[in-house]
């Protein structure tokens, strides 16, 4: 038999076959054939080819294997499975928990206890300023003022008065700057320097009729710009007269004394002494707050260590520096510094708080503004004056 036999139709003539009928015969002498493909073109036609049988589609969903992305003939058991191989993984793939990767793992009902923590640093208390700066520039202003003190009288007042200048000018500017408060500087600054030298030449006369006159010189400089804000302006400039030069008078006043050099320096080693007791007592030993709505760096421990600081002082200095001063008198007016300069201290960082800023200014490093040292030598000069005047005569 040769291969012709299998695939091939009869050639005509052929033994026990007629016509064009296959190997097997026509149909009609077949008969119908169980599970035969309905009659049709790709049946009838002599030339068609033989074909696969479609496959058999499974009552259960079908699972795919990895390939079956490329073969066309078992598209139609993909569709009745799954879309996705997450859907529905294979059972024999992923017979343990440990094998389905696509299966959420079970959360642990008890929290993973927090790590521990490092224990917090105990924080540095911190002088809130550059302390050798603030060292360096009060040792070079100390050596000023003594220098002038004892040698000219007169060039002391001069440095007195050149400190109320600008003086001035920062509270003015700050008024300005935060406020919009416009006080007239030029009338300010003239009145206020010949305030100084009229208090030291004139006393406690020339110092009155010069606060006057500066007032007047600010009310008619005012008038020389818009009515708008005139009262706030003018109110503001007699209040900067009477803060800075005229409680600044009663220095030079002090001058005028045969041995006013010496109270002088006592004025100022008090107020020193009582500043620099609140700073290291405060810092050291303050907890509880002296006012803290005003100034919250200032505690009721800082306000002994002035206290106590400046009434030691006070007894020194009025034993050996003033002429017939008594170390009682000393403890007293050491009190009073101490009073009076802490509330002068007060009294501008309100006018601070008011204005919103740290400082007045920052001409002096490690300190600020000369109105940052001045706040509380301006209140405490009148209070050493009177006293003085009191225990030993204005001399």
């Amino acid at each position: 038999m040769n291969d012709s036999s299998w695939g091939a139709p009869p050639q005509a003539g052929h033994a026990g076959h007629t016509g064009q009928a296959g190997y097997w015969g026509t149909a009609a002498e077949r008969g119908p054939v169980q599970g035969a493909a309905p009659a049709g073109p790709a049946y009838d036609a002599p030339e068609a080819h033989q074909t696969r049988p479609m496959p058999i589609v499974p009552d259960g969903p079908a699972v795919p294997r990895y390939g079956d992305d490329q073969d066309d003939d078992r598209g139609a058991a993909r569709l009745s499975g799954p879309l996705f191989r997450e859907q529905q993984p294979h059972a024999r793939q992923y017979d343990t928990p440990q094998a389905r990767p696509y299966e959420a793992a079970p959360q642990n009902p008890e929290p993973m206890p927090d790590a521990p923590q490092p224990a917090p640093q105990p924080q540095k208390k911190s002088a809130g300023r550059d302390l050798g700066a603030a060292i360096g520039v009060g040792v070079g202003l100390g050596v000023v003022i003594v220098a002038s003190l004892f040698v000219v009288k007169a060039v002391f007042v001069g440095v007195v008065a050149v400190a109320v200048v600008v003086g001035l000018w920062e509270l003015t500017k700050r008024l300005e700057e935060r406020k919009g408060i416009k006080a007239p500087l030029v009338p300010l600054a003239l009145g206020g320097a010949a305030m100084v030298v009229a208090g030291y030449v004139r006393g406690a006369e020339g110092a009155w009729v010069s606060m006057a006159l500066t007032a007047l010189a600010v009310l008619v400089w005012r008038m020389t710009e818009p009515p708008e804000g005139y009262l706030k302006d003018v109110t503001a400039g007699v209040f900067a007269a009477f803060y800075v030069p005229f409680l600044a008078t009663f220095v030079a006043m002090m001058l005028t004394a045969e041995d006013g050099a010496f109270r002088v320096l006592t004025f100022l080693l008090l107020t020193v002494v009582s500043d620099t007791g609140a700073y290291a007592v405060g810092w050291r030993f303050g907890k509880h707050k002296l006012a803290p709505r005003i100034s919250p760096g200032k505690t009721r421990e800082g306000l002994l260590g002035a206290v106590s600081f400046a009434m030691v002082a006070g007894a020194l200095c009025m034993h050996f520096l003033i002429d017939d001063g008594t170390w009682w008198q000393g403890l007293l007016l050491g009190l009073a510094v101490a009073a009076s300069a802490t509330l002068g201290d007060l009294g501008e960082s309100m006018i601070k708080r008011d204005l919103g800023i740290k400082d007045m200014g920052t001409l002096l490093p490690g300190h600020g503004g000369i109105m940052d040292r001045l706040d509380s030598l301006l209140p405490t000069a009148p209070v050493v004056w009177l006293l003085l005047v009191l225990f030993v005569g204005s001399g």
